[in-house]
C-alpha cells in the first residue's frame, strides 16, 4: 500500500477440496493511489498442479499490475502455452477516473452489491486460458460510494450467493459468516473474497 488512506477492505476465505491438501486456487490484491487491482485463479483440476499453474498465472497478474485488464489477461493466456489451463477474474478499480473495469473467464465469478443492495451478477466468458487465442469481454462501469465486490471460484455455490450477509459492509464479517455457515468439506476448492470500496477524499 502506498497510501494510509485506503479505499478499499479486502477479506478471503479459502479451503482446499475434501482430501487435498494443496488448494488449485490463487489470489493476489493490491491498492496503490489511484487504482486497486485483484485477480483470482483456478487451475484445472486440483490439488499441486493445479495450483502451480493458477500461481503461474498469479505472478504474471504482479507483474503487469498496471496495465489494463484485457492486455493483462492476453498476457496470461501467451504464458500458458504448453502449460496446464487457467480459470481466471480480474477485477480494476480507477480511483482517479471513478470506473471499475472487470472480466472473467471461466467459472470464476464476480458480483456488485451497490449501497442500494441490489446485487448482479457476471455471466463470466466460457472456456479457460491455455495459450490459444479467446475472445473475451471486459465490463467496465461507474464506480460507486460504498459498494461490495465478491470474487469468487467454483466451491461457492449458487445458494451461497443468494444469502443476505453478503450485503454486509464489513468484509471481515462476510468471510466469518460464510466460515460458518461451511464447517464441512466441499467437493470444490473454495476461495471468496469480499471487497469493500469506499470513496475517501
Amino acid at each position: 500500500m502506498s497510501s494510509n488512506n485506503t479505499k478499499v477492505d479486502v477479506s478471503i476465505f479459502q479451503r482446499a477440496k475434501k482430501g487435498q491438501y494443496y488448494c488449485g486456487d490463487s489470489y493476489f490484491y493490491k491498492e496503490t493511489d489511484n487504482e486497486f487491482v485483484c485477480a483470482l485463479a483456478d487451475g484445472l483440476g486440483s490439488g499441486e498442479f493445479a495450483k502451480e499453474s493458477s500461481q503461474i498465472v498469479i505472478d504474471i497478474i504482479k507483474n503487469n499490475a498496471d496495465a489494463k485488464v484485457e492486455r493483462i489477461i492476453k498476457k496470461c493466456n501467451e504464458e500458458l502455452t504448453g502449460k496446464r489451463g487457467v480459470v481466471v477474474g480480474i477485477l480494476k478499480m480507477d480511483f482517479v477516473g471513478r470506473e471499475y473495469s472487470f472480466s472473467s473467464i471461466g467459472n470464476i465469478g464476480i458480483m456488485t452489491i451497490p449501497k442500494n443492495g441490489r446485487k448482479r451478477r457476471n455471466i463470466p466468458n466460457a472456456g479457460y486460458l491455455a495459450g490459444y487465442h479467446r475472445p473475451f469481454k471486459v465490463v467496465t462501469n461507474k464506480l460507486e460510494d460504498e459498494m461490495n465486490f465478491i470474487m469468487f471460484s467454483d466451491g461457492v455455490t449458487d445458494n451461497d450467493l443468494s444469502q443476505a450477509f453478503l450485503l454486509n459492509r464489513e468484509v471481515e464479517q462476510i468471510t466469518k459468516v460464510f466460515e460458518y455457515r461451511n464447517q464441512e468439506a466441499r467437493n470444490d476448492d473454495t476461495t471468496l473474497i469480499a471487497i469493500h470500496y469506499e470513496l475517501k477524499e
